[in-house]
């Protein structure tokens, strides 16, 4: 598998693939933050497009396919998360936004270089590169998402007098492929609170260019 192939698919149903030094976009959400009908709904279309593209040669054109399909998808993923008129919306909670925003900052220049994020009333958008730990090997995702949502939640919970789960086990993630690319998800990321009508003063989100 090279950097430009794309899979449609959500977290833990298929390995991920995370090439060395590799910028990665992530989106990671509340628990209950979907009714299960939408999620029913988006999941059926993502196996619909992947059983037209499966057909389809193994070629250029397929991989670019691939990648404008993905890219639809989280675009109707990620409105569906918008309108934040279903489930918690913890988030929007100061002290928790906060809170997320600081475990964020304080793993950059540790695990991984944060690029840019933003905190939503209930998804967070990330932008990292993984670093190099001391074993000459690249920090998995896998590991950086399970401290961030598990330090996060812990405390989460605490603060808000709850228990239970506080972030969906299922994530989005891709490959950043080009500074072009970078460009656009930063961009997207700095936007979604005034595309999703959320106050001027929405403070959480940040950029490193």
């Amino acid at each position: 598998m090279t950097p430009l192939d794309y899979k449609l698919y959500f977290h833990r149903r298929l390995p991920h693939y995370q090439p060395p030094g590799a910028m990665l976009f992530v989106t990671f959400r509340l628990t209950g933050s979907l009714p299960r009908e939408t999620i029913e709904r988006l999941g059926a279309e993502v196996r619909q497009k992947e059983a037209e593209l499966e057909r389809m040669l193994d070629t250029p054109a397929k991989q670019r396919a691939l990648y404008l399909a993905q890219r639809q998808l989280f675009g109707k993923w990620d409105a569906e998360l918008d309108t934040w008129q279903y489930g918690p919306d913890w988030l929007s909670q100061p002290r928790i936004a906060r809170m997320v925003c600081d475990a964020l900052h304080y793993r950059d220049g540790k695990v991984y270089i944060l690029d840019a994020f933003c905190v939503m009333p209930n998804h967070v958008h990330l932008v990292i590169t993984p670093r190099i730990d001391s074993d000459d090997r690249v920090y998995s995702l896998s590991k950086i998402m399970h401290s961030l949502k598990g330090f996060t939640a812990r405390r989460a919970n605490h603060l808000l007098g709850r228990q239970g789960d506080f972030w969906q086990h299922e994530s989005y993630d891709h490959v950043v492929r080009d500074n072009a690319e970078f460009q656009r998800i930063v961009t997207y990321v700095m936007e979604n609170p005034s595309k999703a009508g959320l106050p001027l003063h929405w403070t959480y989100c940040r950029a490193s260019q």
